[in-house]
């Protein structure tokens, strides 16, 4: 692994959502898609980044649709946090076959599969240069995994969490929707919270608020996307 120089964030939080594993498709996990994700966690590894990652599991299941169609919303957050551990897990196995070294740590412990999550343990395994793929969510209904994430990036003392969407960035509203929604470059978190835009659930952003993280949100299918917002190119939407 390369000694990180000259980059503006050498301890990165990278958060996927399950779809991104998807692809085309919309349900499950694509070869494809996985191995273009793959492809540029692999590049941020080269540039001697200390990378965890945290992954949805809306490929799979969504806790909230789930809940919101009868289903009792604990079981099913829980059914979700398992979908997150199962795309980690296929993660883990495409990067491991590309050459890079890495670790999936649960919330909810499962060690046949995986290891628990322990801060101490999480920060070695980054200070040894390998990636850590957070699963699990926080381990506890009602929290997202964007809240996740962010307790994750504060753990492990990350200079900046990126959030890869579908989109260039934030928008004033849904860009696939409405062709003139505006877009942001930069943000703060007060603008995020007052004017509610969609960047991540209120827990999160008022998480990130208070532990001065900033958020950088950008479209993962962009060639080199994550790579240049951490060489410090202005990629996406920074909210701080």
């Amino acid at each position: 692994m390369a000694e990180a120089a000259g980059l503006k964030y050498d301890r990165v939080l990278l958060k996927l959502s399950g779809e991104s594993l998807a692809g085309g498709e919309g349900f499950g996990i694509s070869p494809h898609a996985i191995a273009k994700l793959t492809g540029q966690i692999r590049a941020v590894h080269e540039m001697g980044v200390a990378l965890g990652v945290v992954i949805g599991g809306g490929n799979i299941v969504r806790g909230s649709q789930a809940s919101a169609q009868g289903m009792d919303r604990v079981n099913a957050d829980y059914m979700g946090m398992l979908a997150t551990i199962i795309n980690a897990l296929a993660l883990q196995d495409v990067l491991e076959r590309t050459g890079v070294e890495t670790r999936v740590m649960t919330a909810i412990r499962m060690e046949q599969l995986a290891e628990p999550y322990i801060r101490r343990r999480a920060l070695r395994h980054l200070d040894k240069g390998r990636v850590v793929l957070f699963a699990g969510g926080t381990g506890n209904p009602y929290f997202s995994t964007d809240t996740a994430a962010v307790l994750r990036a504060i753990e492990m003392q990350a200079s900046v969490l990126i959030k890869a969407t579908k989109v260039q960035g934030v928008y004033s509203a849904d860009p696939k929707r409405y062709p003139d929604a505006e877009f942001f470059p930069r943000l703060s978190f007060m603008d995020v919270m007052t004017r509610e835009l969609k960047v991540m659930d209120a827990a999160a952003v008022s998480l990130c608020k208070e532990n001065d993280l900033p958020i950088i949100v950008l479209d993962i299918e962009a060639p080199s996307a994550v790579v240049s917002a951490i060489r410090g190119n202005d990629v996406g939407t920074l909210v701080s």
